[in-house]
Protein backbone atom coordinates (compact mmCIF):
# COMPACT_ATOMS: atom_id res chain seq x y z
CA UNK A 1 0.00 0.00 0.00
CA UNK A 2 0.98 3.64 -0.43
CA UNK A 3 -0.55 6.95 0.60
CA UNK A 4 -2.00 8.05 -2.73
CA UNK A 5 -3.49 5.18 -4.74
CA UNK A 6 -4.72 7.68 -7.33
CA UNK A 7 -1.16 7.91 -8.63
CA UNK A 8 -1.13 4.17 -9.32
CA UNK A 9 -2.61 3.53 -12.76
CA UNK A 10 -2.43 -0.03 -14.04
CA UNK A 11 -2.90 -1.24 -17.62
CA UNK A 12 -4.42 -4.37 -19.16
CA UNK A 13 -3.11 -6.83 -20.19
CA UNK A 14 -0.42 -6.71 -17.54
CA UNK A 15 0.77 -10.35 -17.45
CA UNK A 16 2.64 -12.63 -19.83
CA UNK A 17 3.54 -16.30 -19.36
CA UNK A 18 6.40 -18.53 -20.45
CA UNK A 19 5.62 -22.19 -21.02
CA UNK A 20 7.94 -25.16 -21.23
CA UNK A 21 8.26 -26.93 -24.56
CA UNK A 22 9.06 -26.02 -28.13
CA UNK A 23 8.36 -22.37 -28.94
CA UNK A 24 6.45 -21.90 -25.69
CA UNK A 25 3.80 -24.47 -26.64
CA UNK A 26 0.35 -23.50 -25.39
CA UNK A 27 0.14 -26.94 -23.78
CA UNK A 28 3.41 -26.68 -21.92
CA UNK A 29 3.71 -26.16 -18.17
CA UNK A 30 3.88 -22.51 -17.08
CA UNK A 31 7.40 -21.95 -15.79
CA UNK A 32 7.73 -18.17 -16.07
CA UNK A 33 5.41 -15.25 -15.34
CA UNK A 34 6.02 -11.60 -16.13
CA UNK A 35 4.00 -8.71 -14.78
CA UNK A 36 4.01 -5.01 -15.52
CA UNK A 37 1.55 -4.40 -12.71
CA UNK A 38 2.25 -1.65 -10.21
CA UNK A 39 1.42 -1.75 -6.51
CA UNK A 40 -2.20 -1.86 -5.40
CA UNK A 41 -4.43 0.81 -6.90
CA UNK A 42 -7.05 0.27 -4.18
CA UNK A 43 -7.54 3.30 -1.90
CA UNK A 44 -5.48 3.33 1.28
CA UNK A 45 -8.61 3.78 3.40
CA UNK A 46 -10.04 0.55 1.97
CA UNK A 47 -6.86 -1.35 2.75
CA UNK A 48 -6.67 0.03 6.29
CA UNK A 49 -10.28 -0.95 6.94
CA UNK A 50 -9.54 -4.49 5.75
CA UNK A 51 -6.41 -4.71 7.92
CA UNK A 52 -8.54 -3.86 10.97
CA UNK A 53 -11.18 -6.39 9.99
CA UNK A 54 -8.61 -9.15 9.51
CA UNK A 55 -7.08 -8.55 12.93
CA UNK A 56 -10.56 -8.53 14.45
CA UNK A 57 -11.47 -11.85 12.84
CA UNK A 58 -8.09 -13.50 13.37
CA UNK A 59 -6.50 -11.84 16.45
CA UNK A 60 -4.05 -14.71 16.96
CA UNK A 61 -2.67 -14.59 13.40
CA UNK A 62 0.24 -12.51 12.11
CA UNK A 63 -0.63 -9.67 9.72
CA UNK A 64 2.23 -7.94 7.91
CA UNK A 65 1.62 -4.73 5.96
CA UNK A 66 3.58 -4.36 2.72
CA UNK A 67 4.23 -0.67 2.12
CA UNK A 68 5.95 1.54 -0.42
CA UNK A 69 6.20 5.31 -0.63
CA UNK A 70 7.93 8.07 -2.53
CA UNK A 71 11.22 9.59 -1.36
CA UNK A 72 9.64 11.79 1.28
CA UNK A 73 10.26 11.49 5.02
CA UNK A 74 6.90 12.92 6.04
CA UNK A 75 5.12 10.58 3.65
CA UNK A 76 6.84 7.51 5.07
CA UNK A 77 6.10 8.61 8.62
CA UNK A 78 2.42 9.17 7.88
CA UNK A 79 2.06 5.82 6.12
CA UNK A 80 3.73 3.92 8.95
CA UNK A 81 1.59 5.65 11.55
CA UNK A 82 -1.62 4.85 9.70
CA UNK A 83 -0.90 1.19 9.06
CA UNK A 84 0.27 0.65 12.65
CA UNK A 85 -3.04 2.04 13.94
CA UNK A 86 -4.83 -0.94 12.35
CA UNK A 87 -3.06 -3.38 14.66
CA UNK A 88 -0.71 -4.96 12.13
CA UNK A 89 2.11 -7.05 13.63
CA UNK A 90 4.97 -6.07 11.33
CA UNK A 91 5.86 -4.09 8.22
CA UNK A 92 7.54 -5.24 5.02
CA UNK A 93 8.99 -2.32 3.07
CA UNK A 94 9.12 -2.78 -0.69
CA UNK A 95 12.52 -1.52 -1.83
CA UNK A 96 12.52 -3.80 -4.84
CA UNK A 97 9.70 -3.43 -7.39
CA UNK A 98 11.68 -3.27 -10.68
CA UNK A 99 9.20 -1.58 -13.01
CA UNK A 100 7.04 1.51 -13.05
CA UNK A 101 7.54 2.56 -9.46
CA UNK A 102 11.28 3.41 -9.80
CA UNK A 103 10.16 6.18 -12.16
CA UNK A 104 8.77 7.84 -9.01
CA UNK A 105 11.93 7.09 -6.98
CA UNK A 106 10.20 4.14 -5.33
CA UNK A 107 10.86 0.41 -5.12
CA UNK A 108 14.12 -0.71 -6.72
CA UNK A 109 15.21 2.91 -7.14
CA UNK A 110 15.82 2.85 -3.38
CA UNK A 111 16.93 -0.78 -3.06
CA UNK A 112 19.67 -0.36 -5.66
CA UNK A 113 21.12 2.75 -4.03
CA UNK A 114 22.68 1.89 -0.67
CA UNK A 115 23.04 5.53 0.40
CA UNK A 116 19.38 6.21 -0.35
CA UNK A 117 18.37 2.93 1.29
CA UNK A 118 20.24 3.79 4.47
CA UNK A 119 18.52 7.16 4.69
CA UNK A 120 15.01 5.83 4.10
CA UNK A 121 15.52 2.88 6.47
CA UNK A 122 16.60 5.41 9.08
CA UNK A 123 13.34 7.33 8.68
CA UNK A 124 11.27 4.16 8.83
CA UNK A 125 12.93 2.58 11.85
CA UNK A 126 12.86 5.83 13.80
CA UNK A 127 9.09 5.90 13.36
CA UNK A 128 8.00 2.26 13.41
CA UNK A 129 7.10 0.53 16.67
CA UNK A 130 6.65 -2.93 15.11
CA UNK A 131 9.31 -5.12 13.44
CA UNK A 132 10.37 -4.01 9.95
CA UNK A 133 11.52 -6.22 7.06
CA UNK A 134 13.20 -4.77 3.98
CA UNK A 135 12.32 -6.53 0.73
CA UNK A 136 15.41 -6.82 -1.46
CA UNK A 137 15.78 -6.50 -5.22
CA UNK A 138 17.61 -9.23 -7.17
CA UNK A 139 18.41 -6.68 -9.88
CA UNK A 140 21.78 -5.87 -8.37
CA UNK A 141 25.24 -7.43 -8.58
CA UNK A 142 25.69 -8.18 -4.87
CA UNK A 143 22.43 -8.47 -2.92
CA UNK A 144 24.29 -8.67 0.39
CA UNK A 145 25.22 -5.00 0.13
CA UNK A 146 21.68 -3.56 0.47
CA UNK A 147 20.72 -6.35 2.89
CA UNK A 148 23.63 -5.37 5.13
CA UNK A 149 22.60 -1.70 4.97
CA UNK A 150 18.98 -2.52 5.87
CA UNK A 151 19.96 -4.58 8.91
CA UNK A 152 22.55 -2.04 10.03
CA UNK A 153 19.92 0.71 9.74
CA UNK A 154 17.57 -0.94 12.20
CA UNK A 155 15.48 -3.41 10.20
CA UNK A 156 14.72 -6.64 12.06
CA UNK A 157 14.87 -8.68 8.88
CA UNK A 158 15.04 -8.87 5.12
CA UNK A 159 12.94 -10.62 2.48
CA UNK A 160 14.28 -11.83 -0.85
CA UNK A 161 13.68 -11.82 -3.71
CA UNK A 162 11.31 -9.55 -5.57
CA UNK A 163 10.81 -10.09 -9.29
CA UNK A 164 13.62 -10.01 -11.86
CA UNK A 165 13.60 -7.35 -14.57
CA UNK A 166 12.71 -9.03 -17.85
CA UNK A 167 11.27 -8.91 -21.34
CA UNK A 168 9.06 -11.97 -21.70
CA UNK A 169 9.25 -12.23 -25.45
CA UNK A 170 8.33 -10.94 -28.88
CA UNK A 171 5.36 -12.20 -30.86
CA UNK A 172 6.71 -13.72 -34.06
CA UNK A 173 3.36 -12.99 -35.69
CA UNK A 174 2.91 -9.32 -34.81
CA UNK A 175 6.59 -8.51 -34.05
CA UNK A 176 5.37 -6.74 -30.90
CA UNK A 177 6.61 -7.37 -27.33
CA UNK A 178 4.54 -9.15 -24.68
CA UNK A 179 2.46 -8.25 -22.76
CA UNK A 180 1.23 -5.96 -25.51
CA UNK A 181 -0.69 -2.81 -24.56
CA UNK A 182 -1.92 -0.84 -27.58
CA UNK A 183 1.00 -2.24 -29.56
CA UNK A 184 3.65 -1.38 -26.96
CA UNK A 185 5.13 -2.87 -23.81
CA UNK A 186 7.71 -2.18 -21.09
CA UNK A 187 10.14 -4.44 -19.20
CA UNK A 188 8.48 -6.06 -16.21
CA UNK A 189 9.06 -8.33 -13.23
CA UNK A 190 9.75 -12.05 -13.80
CA UNK A 191 8.57 -14.67 -11.31
CA UNK A 192 7.32 -18.29 -11.11
CA UNK A 193 9.23 -21.57 -11.13
CA UNK A 194 12.01 -20.40 -13.44
CA UNK A 195 13.33 -17.84 -10.92
CA UNK A 196 13.59 -20.35 -8.05
CA UNK A 197 17.30 -21.20 -8.55
CA UNK A 198 18.17 -17.50 -8.74
CA UNK A 199 16.19 -16.80 -5.59
CA UNK A 200 17.93 -19.65 -3.76
CA UNK A 201 21.33 -18.21 -4.66
CA UNK A 202 20.37 -14.74 -3.43
CA UNK A 203 18.91 -16.07 -0.17
CA UNK A 204 22.00 -18.22 0.37
CA UNK A 205 24.26 -15.18 -0.03
CA UNK A 206 22.20 -13.10 2.40
CA UNK A 207 22.01 -15.93 4.94
CA UNK A 208 25.79 -16.44 4.91
CA UNK A 209 26.32 -12.72 5.36
CA UNK A 210 23.83 -12.56 8.23
CA UNK A 211 25.47 -15.52 9.93
CA UNK A 212 29.00 -14.14 9.64
CA UNK A 213 28.34 -10.45 10.30
CA UNK A 214 25.20 -10.41 12.46
CA UNK A 215 23.77 -12.71 15.07
CA UNK A 216 21.29 -14.31 12.70
CA UNK A 217 19.17 -15.57 15.61
CA UNK A 218 18.22 -11.95 16.28
CA UNK A 219 17.21 -11.23 12.69
CA UNK A 220 14.72 -12.72 10.27
CA UNK A 221 15.11 -13.82 6.65
CA UNK A 222 12.11 -14.51 4.42
CA UNK A 223 12.60 -16.54 1.21
CA UNK A 224 10.62 -15.71 -1.91
CA UNK A 225 10.73 -16.95 -5.49
CA UNK A 226 9.17 -19.80 -7.47
CA UNK A 227 7.59 -21.63 -4.53
CA UNK A 228 4.98 -24.12 -5.74
CA UNK A 229 5.70 -27.17 -3.56
CA UNK A 230 6.59 -27.94 0.03
CA UNK A 231 10.01 -28.98 -1.26
CA UNK A 232 10.55 -25.52 -2.74
CA UNK A 233 9.78 -23.99 0.65
CA UNK A 234 12.07 -26.46 2.44
CA UNK A 235 14.97 -25.43 0.22
CA UNK A 236 14.69 -21.80 1.36
CA UNK A 237 14.58 -22.89 5.00
CA UNK A 238 17.57 -25.19 4.53
CA UNK A 239 19.45 -22.13 3.29
CA UNK A 240 18.58 -20.11 6.40
CA UNK A 241 15.14 -18.59 5.78
CA UNK A 242 12.85 -18.30 8.81
CA UNK A 243 9.74 -17.90 6.67
CA UNK A 244 8.72 -18.43 3.04
CA UNK A 245 6.37 -16.34 0.90
CA UNK A 246 4.22 -17.26 -2.10
CA UNK A 247 2.46 -15.02 -4.62
CA UNK A 248 2.61 -16.20 -8.25
CA UNK A 249 1.94 -19.79 -7.21
CA UNK A 250 -1.31 -18.76 -5.52
CA UNK A 251 -2.26 -16.60 -8.53
CA UNK A 252 -1.90 -19.68 -10.74
CA UNK A 253 -3.25 -22.43 -8.48
CA UNK A 254 -5.47 -20.67 -5.96
CA UNK A 255 -5.28 -20.38 -2.17
CA UNK A 256 -5.64 -24.15 -1.84
CA UNK A 257 -1.96 -24.29 -2.73
CA UNK A 258 -1.08 -23.02 0.76
CA UNK A 259 -2.59 -26.08 2.47
CA UNK A 260 -0.80 -28.34 -0.01
CA UNK A 261 2.51 -26.60 0.70
CA UNK A 262 2.07 -27.06 4.44
CA UNK A 263 1.25 -30.74 4.11
CA UNK A 264 4.23 -31.37 1.82
CA UNK A 265 6.54 -29.48 4.18
CA UNK A 266 5.28 -31.60 7.09
CA UNK A 267 5.98 -34.75 5.04
CA UNK A 268 9.53 -33.54 4.41
CA UNK A 269 10.03 -32.92 8.12
CA UNK A 270 8.69 -36.35 9.06
CA UNK A 271 11.01 -37.98 6.52
CA UNK A 272 14.03 -36.44 8.24
CA UNK A 273 12.62 -36.58 11.77
CA UNK A 274 12.62 -32.79 12.14
CA UNK A 275 10.35 -31.55 14.91
CA UNK A 276 10.52 -27.84 14.12
CA UNK A 277 11.66 -25.39 11.45
CA UNK A 278 14.70 -24.52 13.58
CA UNK A 279 15.81 -28.16 13.44
CA UNK A 280 16.78 -27.77 9.80
CA UNK A 281 16.98 -24.02 9.20
CA UNK A 282 20.32 -23.22 7.58
CA UNK A 283 21.55 -26.83 7.63
CA UNK A 284 22.60 -26.75 3.97
CA UNK A 285 24.58 -23.49 4.21
CA UNK A 286 27.67 -25.35 5.41
CA UNK A 287 27.91 -27.21 2.12
CA UNK A 288 28.54 -24.11 0.01
CA UNK A 289 32.13 -23.15 -0.65
CA UNK A 290 34.35 -21.71 -3.39
CA UNK A 291 35.20 -23.37 -6.68
CA UNK A 292 38.84 -23.45 -5.61
CA UNK A 293 37.86 -25.38 -2.51
CA UNK A 294 35.76 -27.80 -4.58
CA UNK A 295 38.83 -28.61 -6.69
CA UNK A 296 40.92 -29.18 -3.56
CA UNK A 297 38.27 -31.40 -2.00
CA UNK A 298 37.91 -33.52 -5.12
CA UNK A 299 41.66 -33.92 -5.52
CA UNK A 300 41.91 -35.10 -1.92
CA UNK A 301 39.01 -37.49 -2.40
CA UNK A 302 40.62 -38.93 -5.53
CA UNK A 303 43.88 -39.49 -3.71
CA UNK A 304 42.03 -41.18 -0.86
CA UNK A 305 40.14 -43.48 -3.19
CA UNK A 306 43.32 -44.08 -5.20
CA UNK A 307 41.17 -44.20 -8.31
CA UNK A 308 39.49 -41.74 -10.62
CA UNK A 309 35.72 -42.05 -10.77
CA UNK A 310 34.00 -42.74 -14.03
CA UNK A 311 33.26 -39.64 -16.06
CA UNK A 312 35.29 -36.71 -17.33
CA UNK A 313 37.56 -34.96 -14.87
CA UNK A 314 38.90 -32.12 -17.02
CA UNK A 315 38.45 -30.36 -20.35
CA UNK A 316 41.49 -32.25 -21.65
CA UNK A 317 39.40 -35.43 -21.72
CA UNK A 318 36.63 -33.80 -23.75
CA UNK A 319 36.41 -35.02 -27.35
CA UNK A 320 32.95 -33.91 -28.41
CA UNK A 321 32.40 -37.18 -30.25
CA UNK A 322 29.82 -38.34 -27.76
CA UNK A 323 28.51 -34.91 -26.81
CA UNK A 324 25.38 -35.96 -24.92
CA UNK A 325 27.04 -38.92 -23.19
CA UNK A 326 30.05 -36.86 -22.16
CA UNK A 327 27.81 -34.10 -20.82
CA UNK A 328 25.73 -36.57 -18.82
CA UNK A 329 28.89 -37.95 -17.20
CA UNK A 330 29.40 -34.58 -15.51
CA UNK A 331 25.87 -34.13 -14.14
CA UNK A 332 25.31 -34.79 -10.44
CA UNK A 333 21.55 -35.34 -10.31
Amino acid sequence: VSLDAAKVINVTPRYSRLRAGANGSAKGQIIGWENIELISDRPLETMLKEFKQLKKEYPDRILIASIMEEYNKAGWEELIDRVEQTGIDAIEVNFSCPHGMPERKMGAAVGQDCALLEEVCGWINAKATVPVWAKMTPNITDITMPARVALSSGCEGVAAINTIMSVMGISLDTLRPEPCVEGYSTPGGYSCKAVHPIALAKVMSIAKMMKSEFNDKNYSLSGIGGVETGGDAAEFILLGANTVQVCTGVMMHGYGLVKKLCEELKDFMKKHNFKSIEDFRGVSLQYFTTHTDLVRRQQEAIRERKAIKKGLQSDKEWTGDGFVKETESMVSN
